[in-house]
């Protein structure tokens, strides 16, 4: 699997639940400040369109904004197929 990316920013309860949902599935990520990252936050506002964090990045066809623990839940269900 890609290497996931957390697009965040401090004091974001989604991006708290988000971080909690993907270490409970095992998922590894890495956390992005978009706060910290300008160039991070127009990837994510100009080239994918979202306005709310977090922004979780799987693939470049593959991703979504806000805490969604049913992608989380596809995302941990497919790597535990790929590594089984």
């Amino acid at each position: 699997m890609d290497e996931i990316t957390v697009y965040s920013k401090p004091s974001c309860v989604q991006c708290t639940a988000t971080y909690r949902a993907l270490d409970k599935a095992g998922i590894t990520y890495t956390i992005v400040d978009v706060t910290q990252d300008p160039a991070a936050l127009e990837y994510i506002s100009e080239d994918l369109g979202y306005r709310q964090a977090p922004v979780v990045v799987v693939t470049d066809q593959d991703h979504w904004s806000g805490f969604r623990p049913d992608h989380i839940n596809r995302i941990a269900t497919n790597t535990n197929k790929a590594a089984g």
